[in-house]
């Protein structure tokens, strides 16, 4: 294959990774087998960039014109909007799965049922809110520069967490009935590792050195919660994947709201 035509290919896998988790337009041409999908994965961080460069813009823009809490708000508006709710989506559906089933079976058939629950209720609450006090606090003592980067820097890493998760664990659930089957199928090579890594660690060379600190954190997050899907259905799903990534985010201000305070 020659350079031009795999930099076009390279250029459709990463398209096709935008179209599955995000709901930003992608040109016609862009196919959704599922030997794109399953190449794709290499690239989800890579759209954590792009989705955490879309709300570090509008936040910059909101707050020219509105106070910082509804900057802020307009911000996580937007997020939910490029992305479809999926992270989010997912992580109530875990929330749901794993707060009204005792037995893997159980877990599996709650996470299926698209009916969102009380569980799923109160974590969506207690996350999108808990998103919005610590960014709250981050953007009142941070500079601007480095905020709309630390935001960047959530959504990559968080969403490499994600991918460390499905390259970890099997999926268990019904492939055949799940949309996430095709990713879920393979697993990422050297190379394809090497690629997610970059993307979710770009943003770092932006940041001060000490601010990888919070990535321990986001490493106990994601392990932690690796070995509790594991005890309890003996893998990972579509819907792990996504509550990963959302705790992971999470887990990434908290370390940023560690450091300032006692580094």
């Amino acid at each position: 294959m020659s350079v031009p035509q795999r930099l076009k290919n390279e250029r459709d896998i990463f398209l096709t990774a935008v179209m599955f988790f995000t709901r930003i337009p992608v040109p016609h041409s862009i196919g959704h087998g599922q030997d794109m999908l399953q190449k794709s994965a290499r690239y989800f961080p890579w759209v954590g960039l792009l989705v955490g460069a879309i709300n570090a813009l509008s936040f910059y823009f909101f707050q020219l014109v509105f106070p910082m809490h509804l900057s802020i708000l307009f911000m996580m508006i937007v997020s939910i909007l490029t992305t479809g709710a999926f992270h989010e989506d997912g992580f109530a559906d875990v929330c749901d799965a794993f707060g009204g089933g005792w037995t893997k079976e159980k877990i599996l058939i709650i996470m299926k049922d698209s009916r969102l629950g009380t569980y799923g209720v109160i974590g969506l609450i207690a996350i999108l809110s808990s998103k919005f006090f610590i960014m709250e606090m981050l953007a009142t003592r941070q500079s601007l520069p480095v905020f709309l980067f630390i935001i960047v820097a959530a959504h990559s890493s968080s969403r490499l967490a994600a991918v460390t998760l499905l390259q970890q664990y099997d999926y268990v659930t019904d492939a055949d009935q799940s949309k996430s089957k095709p990713v879920a199928d393979r697993k990422l090579n050297a190379v394809e590792l090497c690629i997610a890594f970059a993307g979710g660690l770009l943003p770092f060379l932006f940041l001060p050195a000490v601010d990888l600190l919070p990535l321990l954190l986001v490493i106990i997050a994601r392990v932690l919660l690796g070995k509790y899907f594991y005890k309890w259905i003996g893998g990972q799903t579509g819907d792990c994947a996504g509550a990963t990534q959302q705790v992971c985010e999470i887990a990434f201000y908290i370390g940023i709201v560690l450091l300032w305070k006692f580094i």
